[in-house]
């Protein structure tokens, strides 16, 4: 039975990282599609204005709470959730799957340095042979039927997508019924600049008590600042007016 929450009318899967790995491997087995997504807070806040991305994550498929946030505020309205599972620690998981069981993964995003040095790290520490493809995340509109069928036609199993949001999540809800062979597409936002050692991620402590945006603000305060506390601020919110609601 699937086990769904509804948190500020998003239905978020309320499963853990093991379950999520579960289903991917299943999909891949019986060569089905699952369109995967994550929200933390700053997507959340988004969705209230910006209706494609909100469309775009609702159609997924599966949808995981990246965000500690998310996992709390979920629980003060009443609907656990058993853990968070990021994006980044669900792409290092099926790499690692991917070497172990045969899989492929395209690597589509940021930097043509980026994900170069992302590709070779995981020659290195994997094989290439988990490599189907890889291609950076600057292109223009007319650039996006190109781009899906070269991803079609690679070979994958798995794509892995590292652009901004929205911009992520439309593609893959714009372009998923071309891209059917590859049975598990997920947006994983900064995670091939973290991986290459572009941007360095929080701690893990950081982590578990919900402070790794306060990290990305002290690594790039001018770049950030704004977008956290704005964002933080109207998610808590939207959480509070809801709960308020409820009562």
């Amino acid at each position: 039975m699937v086990k769904k929450i509804n948190f500020l009318n998003i239905s978020i899967d309320a499963i853990t990282m093991q379950e999520t790995l579960q289903k991917v491997e299943n999909t891949i087995l019986l060569k089905k599609q699952i369109h995967h997504t994550v929200v933390n807070a700053g997507k959340v806040v988004l969705m209230q204005t910006d209706k494609e991305l909100e469309e775009s994550v609702i159609e997924a498929d599966l949808i995981n709470a990246d965000g500690q946030a998310i996992v709390w505020a979920a629980n003060l309205l009443g609907n656990k959730l058993p853990e968070r599972v990021s994006g980044i620690d669900l792409m290092e998981e099926l790499v690692k799957r991917s070497f172990k069981k045969g899989y492929k993964c395209f690597f589509f995003g940021a930097t043509e340095e980026v994900v170069t040095k992302l590709v070779n790290i995981y020659k290195m520490q994997y094989s290439e042979d988990i490599i189907a493809g890889y291609r950076n995340g600057y292109f223009v509109k007319k650039d996006e039927e190109e781009i899906a069928l070269q991803i079609a036609e690679s070979g994958a199993d798995i794509l892995f997508v590292a652009i901004t949001s929205p911009k992520k999540e439309v593609f893959l809800n714009t372009y998923k019924n071309q891209l059917l062979n590859v049975n598990f597409i997920m947006g994983v936002g900064g995670s091939f600049d973290v991986i290459a050692g572009k941007v360095k991620r929080a701690p893990l402590w950081m982590q578990n008590i919900g402070l790794e945006w306060f990290y990305r603000v002290l690594q790039e305060p001018k770049r950030m600042w704004k977008r956290y506390l704005v964002g933080n601020t109207k998610f808590i919110c939207l959480v509070l007016k809801e709960y308020f609601n409820s009562k």
